[in-house]
């Protein structure tokens, strides 16, 4: 994807994610558009950033998307680049009494729903474009979960999976289709890129790691394999999850190994039961 001369159309634009590729974006000389449920924070966003478009888009709203692809047609036909960005995220306790699935419904409308309807509707215009792109923004816990965002977690795992089709439906007409790598935002202003790069980068990207590489090594030390019966262990579990929420690496590993080391004790115990009869 080029990174300069594109007309921009950003959805959920008006803050987090989206505000800071617009302004991105919009600093190195693309026409940008966004579009955000409240005209309050849309008039914020282009007060902040002359020549920044804002339009009012409400992805529950059929008609709202409607307006919209006319809106930008009429006034900006040489759209090339979408990038789906709006989305919601919202903890659910489903153990708990009265548990409702509203809040998992509203999660599906915006965060699926919401990105295959707007790129349905701007996908044909696309299409006819030189340079066109097509972005979504994705997470990291599309591969590793939250448990207490199970609704949110499983709409990033869907559009993962749901870009990749769409990349390969779309591999013989010119428009990318990418997911978003890691952002810089508001929060990492002023901080040099090595430690962007180490602290807000590498470190969620070592949990699936470790998470794959300690059960591999359980296999290659002990020759056996550690199974979700094992994790099961009463209280030793919980250091595990505990481990895998706060991103303690070598909480994860440690119990991990003491699964494995512990497998690897029952099995020697039945070999030598096993000698013993013999």
């Amino acid at each position: 994807m080029k990174m300069t001369g594109n007309t921009i159309l950003i959805t959920g634009g008006t803050s987090g994610i989206g505000r800071a590729l617009a302004e991105a974006f919009h600093d190195r000389g693309n026409r940008v558009v966004i579009t955000g449920r409240r005209q309050a924070l849309l008039n914020e966003s282009t007060a902040a950033r002359p020549g920044l478009v804002g339009m009012r888009l409400d992805l529950d709203d059929p008609a709202s998307l409607h307006l919209l692809v006319g809106e930008v047609g009429a006034r900006f036909p040489e759209l090339n680049v979408l990038i789906a960005n709006a989305g919601i995220s919202r903890t659910e306790n489903m153990a708990a009494n009265g548990w409702q699935a509203s809040d998992a419904e509203a999660i599906v409308r915006t965060n699926i729903l919401g990105v295959l309807h707007v790129t349905a509707a701007f996908l044909p215009v696309l299409k006819t474009r030189p340079d066109a792109a097509i972005l979504a923004t994705s997470s990291a816990l599309a591969f590793v979960p939250r448990t207490d965002f199970p609704a949110y977690c499983a709409s990033k795992a869907f559009l993962h999976s749901w870009l990749i089709s769409l990349r390969h439906q779309l591999r013989r007409i010119p428009v990318e289709v990418l997911e978003l790598p890691f952002i810089r935002t508001a929060r990492a202003k002023g901080l040099p890129w090595s430690t962007i790069l180490l602290r807000h980068a590498i470190r969620p990207a070592l949990l699936p790691v470790v998470s794959y590489l300690g059960p591999a090594a359980v296999g290659i030390i002990t020759g056996s394999i550690v199974i979700e019966t094992v994790f099961g262990l009463p209280g030793i579990g919980r250091f595990f999850v505990s481990g895998a929420f706060n991103r303690d690496y070598t909480l994860v590993m440690g119990v991990t190994l003491l699964y494995g080391e512990q497998v690897a004790h029952d099995d020697q115990r039945a070999v030598q039961q096993c000698h013993a009869h013999d």
